[in-house]
Parts: structure tokens; sequence; C-alpha cells
């Protein structure tokens, strides 16, 4: 997803300097967007007013900003750093502390719209940090953005990602279990999903995976390993503050069976699998 969403900025008139771990990945987007390429996080963010990461998961980010050639080793003073990766909360806390302990804002800023979202440049940011922080890097972000909303303190914003997450595993559960019943009825799904999606069933996972869950197609999207690695987030934050997240823990497991049935980098409407 970082991709097009540094793509965005370089067109949008910025000056964009990219790394990633996979340096092809990094010179492919040079030759496609321009810009500059850099061997490390940390000269990718020297001199930088924005510096922007987007990885796997904490360990990543930890990696990336702490490591020995991360960004706290480059980034000037009265910069921010913003963090898209989705990530725990804690995690988000610690790099906010950090960073003002070095003169240096942070907001954390977990994406929802999938590489498609990227792609189209209309992603929803959930934001968390101080006001002027957000202030200062709002701009930039609704370079790629569609929506860009500051949820409150830091950490809340990667909270905002759990609640969305949740939202979308029931989604998901609810649409596989409705399309597997149409199909063993003998209904026209086609027909179906018109009418329905027009009503008070209608979803954006049903819009854009409802077809493709009729057809078992799910050889693209946002893949289960990260979902799992999402609700694996929201599951301990939710023990961690004492609220019953039931259905949210079911279809972990239910990704859990999916992944063994080899559909790790299957999207996420692979769960009507299950049910077929």
């Amino acid at each position: 997803m970082g991709f097009p969403m540094a793509g965005h900025l370089q067109q949008a008139g910025h000056d964009v300097t990219v790394y990633n771990r996979t340096t092809a990945k990094a010179q492919s987007w040079v030759e496609h967007y321009g810009g500059s390429l850099a061997e490390s996080p940390k000269a990718a963010s020297a001199g930088a007013e924005i510096v922007m990461t987007i990885v796997g998961n904490d360990d990543d980010v930890r990696a990336v900003v702490f490591g020995e050639e991360g960004v706290l080793e480059g980034i000037r003073e009265g910069a921010v750093l913003v963090d898209h990766t989705t990530a725990s909360a804690d995690l988000a806390r610690v790099l906010h502390a950090t960073c003002q302990s070095r003169g240096v804002g942070f907001v954390d800023a977990p994406v929802s719209g999938g590489e498609a979202g990227a792609q189209k440049g209309k992603l929803t940011v959930m934001c968390g940090g101080e006001q002027n922080d957000f202030d200062a890097v709002a701009g930039a972000i609704e370079e790629f953005a569609v929506a860009v909303t500051r949820i409150g303190g830091s950490g809340s914003g990667q909270l905002c990602k759990m609640v969305n997450q949740l939202a979308i595993a029931g989604i998901l559960q609810g649409l596989s279990e409705g399309i597997a019943f149409g199909v063993k009825a003998g209904l026209d799904m086609d027909v179906v999903l018109d009418v329905i999606s027009q009503g008070a069933a209608g979803s954006w996972q049903m819009e854009n995976r409802g077809r493709t869950m009729v057809a078992d197609e799910f050889d693209f999207g946002f893949a289960v390993d990260w979902m799992r690695k999402d609700l694996r987030i929201a599951i301990d934050q939710a023990h961690a503050v004492g609220a019953s997240v039931p259905v949210g823990a079911l279809v972990d497991q239910l990704y859990a069976q999916i992944q063994a049935r080899g559909g790790n980098r299957w999207d996420t409407s692979s769960l009507i699998r299950l049910l077929r």
C-alpha cells in the first residue's frame, strides 16, 4: 500500500524519498514516479519535514524506527513521524513519548481501504496524537485519503483501527453465511445482492466483495495473514480493557482454518469457503 500512497504524494508535488527493505521495490517506485531512493530509514528521514512509515507489524515498526540505521537516527528536530502501520496502541504511545523527548512530533495513523483504496487515493485514515502534530501532516495525508480524522490522543488512531477490524470481521462472517445460504437455496445471487445492497444489509464488503465471493475468487485484496494479525492486536487490547469480543475471537479462529487450507494470502472474504 505504501507504493501508491507515496506515489500520490510525489504526483501532488511533494519531494519524496523512499526506502524499502526490498531495494528492488524502491527502485521500481522511483522508475514509476520519480523522486529519490534512500539506502536506509535514517537516510530517507534526513532533512524531511514529514516521515511516513507503513510496514507489517509492531516488530517491523521497531526495526525501522529504532534500528541503528532507523528513522530516529536521521529525523530532524521539529519534523513529524507518521506511522500508517496497523500496530498496537501501546507501541504508538512509546513512539509518541520517544519522539517527544527528541523534539519530534508523532501521529499514529493506520489506514483502511485496502490496496485499491491506496491506488485510488481514497483511504480512510484514523489518527492519534497532539493536535498540532496532526495539523502539520493532515494536508499531506489527504493526498491519498478520502477522510483524515484525529480521533484523540496518542494511540487513538490504532484503537479506532481495532474497532474497524472487529466490525469488518463480523460483517464478513455474516455476509459469508448469507451468500452461502442463498446459493444453496437456489437463488440468483446477483439479483439478491443488487436488492439487499440497497437496504439495511448494504456495506462496503457487500458492494466490493459480494460477487467475488459468489464466484469463489480470492486471489486479491487484504490477506488473511494480515487480518489475523490485526484481530490478535484487537483481541489482546480487548482483554486489557475488559471488553468482550466473542465474534471477533470466533472469526479469528475461522481465519486460522483458512490458513490451514493454504489461504494465508487469500482475501479476507474467503471465510465463505468454510461454508461450502
